[in-house]
């Protein structure tokens, strides 16, 4: 797990007077499943954007497979599933439709593995996604997310509003299965006790800046649990929904 495939070093961004990252430098090996934790507003979506190529950096660098994302975004996007809150699809497609128009964009796409998690997400395919539950929304997200056999899966706050049973498809069950055969893992959470069960590492942002990062059993032995730890470092409670 040596290898990095996300790396990021001293990254800045500022948008108007607000410094949204502050010399921000993370690294992501091979294989690691990844947890991003901090507030509302900490800068762990723009950290993300700048990952997927979707912002450029003011200042530092970001590698991602090597590749700088937004000079290279076929080369960084192509290998690389993503997933988040807004989980914006075609609201006028059925789950059928969105597979079969995923499949030409990821040369990787693989029919066999699509099918295998539609019967695991129970999702049906002549369903209009405009008119699945939020719960199915994020299944049928994760599935194009996952079809292809990404080397890199980035979930920014997966489970923000749903169940627990769909919470616990995302980050039990599918999580750990791809980082077990190799893939790597970058999410971002506001609910900790998912980040304690899945991540093998922890790192907590803070008003755009870097204020733990370390192996969870590090974590773990430093402090009690990891709320303790976010109290400890970031200053607040981890409980409320407003961390989102």
């Amino acid at each position: 797990m040596s290898e990095s495939v996300i790396h990021v070093t001293d990254l800045a961004r500022r948008f108007g007077a607000t410094t949204a990252l502050d010399s921000v430098t993370v690294s992501v090996p091979r294989g690691a499943v990844y947890g991003l934790v901090g507030p509302n507003g900490a800068g762990k979506t723009t950290l993300i954007k700048h990952v997927l190529g979707l912002l450029r950096a003011e200042a530092g660098s970001v590698r991602v497979f090597g590749l700088d994302p937004v000079a290279d975004p076929v080369g960084v996007l192509s290998r690389t599933g993503y997933l988040s809150e807004e989980n914006d699809l075609p609201g006028w497609m059925t789950v059928g439709e969105l597979a079969r128009y995923s499949r030409a964009l990821y040369a990787g796409w693989d029919d066999t593995y699509a099918e295998e998690l539609r019967q695991i997400f129970a999702l049906d395919p002549a369903a209009k996604i405009k008119t699945l539950s939020k719960g199915q929304k994020a299944r049928t997200g994760l599935l194009v997310a996952l079809a292809h056999r990404p080397e890199l899966l980035v979930l920014d706050e997966p489970s923000s509003g749903l169940d627990p049973i769909v919470r616990r498809d995302i980050l039990a069950a599918v999580i750990r299965t791809i980082a077990h055969e190799g893939r790597t893992v970058l999410f971002s959470s506001h609910l900790l006790d998912e980040v304690e069960q899945v991540a093998d590492h922890v790192t907590m942002i803070r008003a755009g800046r870097i204020v733990l990062s370390a192996p969870l059993e590090d974590i773990k032995r430093s402090y009690r649990t990891l709320d303790d730890a976010f109290l400890a470092h970031v200053g607040s409670a981890a409980s409320s929904e407003a961390m989102a």
